[in-house]
């Protein structure tokens, strides 16, 4: 049987250390961001593995959500596309891949290495600086292979984090053109604030053709002040991305969620007239022990509750209880054995 859900991103160690105050000051981050490493900043990974206790955590923003979905998923449903070196981090991601569900098909870079992320956590917050060495040489090609070419035949779903459109924006699109012509669901993360800000133009190419979009309330608010939007209601902003001009042949209204960590979660559809406010519930201090991943925990319970055929009022409630779910545990991971939830 083939997999029902394809997703292809960025494959990422994550490298994890708590109490990171003064590397946030050091290498100029910020709480809740995401940014690719760059000058100085690529000296944090050195530093932390030497000078914290780190934990190490299967990554990757779309990985991750490859997971979720999964777990939520009748067995051998996912699969998991993306680009890796043939070192021991390659080695750790299959192995979790395999253990939680996910068939991993990497292109794989022989003599390269598996991209890396660092994670700083302070309090309730992370930010992400990555490295993504062999994940940004993905081949278009990879795609043709006749293994990956049956998987992609062979899939109801496809889901691609917005990460990827750093470096792989003609592969996107060729899985989006293959969803749209097969009639397939296609969707995308918007996966950080720089991607709309500083990756506009791919975003834009590959927007078209995406019947869902997913994204959180930064995300959301940089998306609208690169299209000159200045109102800043995320149910607002949820109806503007939904109807989005879309691809010629598209058969089914796209469908856009925001998130909003525990304040609330806005779904629109295009033509809606207004968009859907879900409350989320409030955890207590004590149960938020990580919230690094949680977002990519929603949307993959999300989406695989949608393959899973759900409605998207259940999605949501899959989605919710996944990334409560996940800031329960260190780094991006669920609770096992599983626990039935879709």
């Amino acid at each position: 049987m083939s997999p029902s859900l394809f997703c292809m991103g960025n494959p990422l160690l994550d490298i994890q250390v708590t109490q990171g105050e003064k590397l946030l000051e050091k290498y100029d981050l910020k709480a809740n961001d995401a940014v690719l490493a760059s000058g100085k900043q690529l000296e944090i990974y050195d530093e932390i593995v030497k000078d914290y206790k780190v934990t190490y955590v299967a990554g990757g923003a779309a990985q991750n959500a490859a997971r979720g979905a999964a777990y939520v998923l009748p067995p051998n449903s996912v699969v998991y596309a993306g680009c890796v070196g043939d070192d021991d981090r390659a080695k750790q991601l299959t192995e979790v891949n395999e253990k939680q569900g996910v068939q991993s098909v990497y292109d794989v870079r022989k003599g390269g290495e598996t991209g890396a992320c660092a994670v700083v956590i302070t309090g309730h917050h992370r930010s992400l600086v990555t490295t993504l060495h062999a994940a940004e040489k993905f081949d278009i090609a990879h795609l043709s292979t006749p293994k990956v070419a049956a998987l992609i035949d062979g899939a109801k779903f496809f889901y691609v984090g917005g990460f990827f459109l750093t470096h792989g924006t003609a592969s996107t699109l060729e899985l989006a053109k293959k969803s749209l012509a097969a009639n397939k669901t296609f969707a995308i993360n918007l996966s950080a604030p720089f991607i709309p800000q500083f990756f506009g133009d791919n975003l834009k190419q590959v927007l078209p053709y995406c019947d869902i979009v997913v994204g959180n309330e930064t995300e959301a608010a940089s998306w609208a002040a690169a299209n000159n939007i200045a109102d800043t209601d995320l149910s607002n902003i949820a109806l503007a991305i939904a109807n989005l001009p879309r691809a010629e042949g598209t058969q089914r209204p796209r469908t856009v969620v925001i998130t909003h960590g525990d304040k609330a979660t806005h779904l629109a559809t295009t033509g809606a007239a207004e968009a859907k406010v879900y409350s989320v519930a409030t955890l207590a201090d004590e149960q938020i022990v990580d919230t690094n991943g949680a977002g990519d925990m929603f949307a993959g319970g999300f989406i695989g509750a949608l393959v899973n055929g759900k409605s998207l009022d259940e999605a949501v409630e899959v989605g919710h209880r996944l990334g409560a779910m996940c800031v329960g545990q260190v780094g991006p991971q669920l609770k096992w054995p599983k626990e039935t939830i879709a």
